[in-house]
């Protein structure tokens, strides 16, 4: 089965990995598409379930090797990717792959695969909320933050390319949202 894709991207802090969460324990055929990277793991982080991590030296090698769907540098020296291997897997499972990636490795999937492919953007309620989120977890930087934060507005200025647009300001209205938008897809 060559099933259909389904491409989540947003902000980092806006809630999308909370959303997509919420969807896969919805018993929609889904599965989600375990993305690389090459930047350290977080505490509790597990290889194989909640990223391939891979050196930086690895990562450019998969990338030589023409292994990813789709990859970016999103931070200096901190890759993040698509193994195309992940479709395979997931469909041979009968089902539709569930990607959380960042605003251009969704457009390039998007690219790749126009008519079978979903494309979905967070949108954060405002960036103050934002920063009031990524400064929830703790584990930011003054640095880092506004790097952050300087990175959100770019991604923001992206959201028009996407196809569904699904503002984050109430948690569960957004899973709502996002859920009827996956059905209607999956029924076309």
């Amino acid at each position: 089965m060559e099933g259909k894709l389904i491409i989540f991207s947003a902000p980092s802090g806006s809630g999308k990995t909370t959303i997509v969460k919420k969807l896969l324990a919805m018993g929609l055929p889904l599965s989600f598409s375990i993305s690389a990277t090459s930047r350290s793991r977080r505490k509790g982080e597990q290889d194989g379930k909640d990223y391939y991590f891979f050196s930086v030296e690895e990562f450019k090698q998969k990338i030589q090797q023409d292994a990813f769907l789709e990859w970016e540098e999103v931070y200096d020296n901190k890759y993040y990717g698509t193994l195309k291997s992940e479709l395979d897997r997931i469909w041979r499972q009968n089902k539709h792959v569930v990607f959380d990636v960042d605003v251009k490795g969704g457009i390039n999937i998007k690219n790749k695969y126009p008519c079978q492919s979903l494309s979905v953007f967070i949108m954060p309620p405002s960036l103050e909320e934002l920063k009031n989120r990524l400064l929830k977890r703790g584990s930011e930087t003054e640095s880092s933050l506004k790097h952050r934060l300087d990175k959100a507005s770019y991604e923001i200025s992206f959201a028009g390319q996407f196809d569904k647009i699904i503002k984050n300001d109430d948690l569960e209205q957004a899973v709502q949202e996002t859920c009827n938008a996956i059905i209607e897809f999956l029924q076309k």
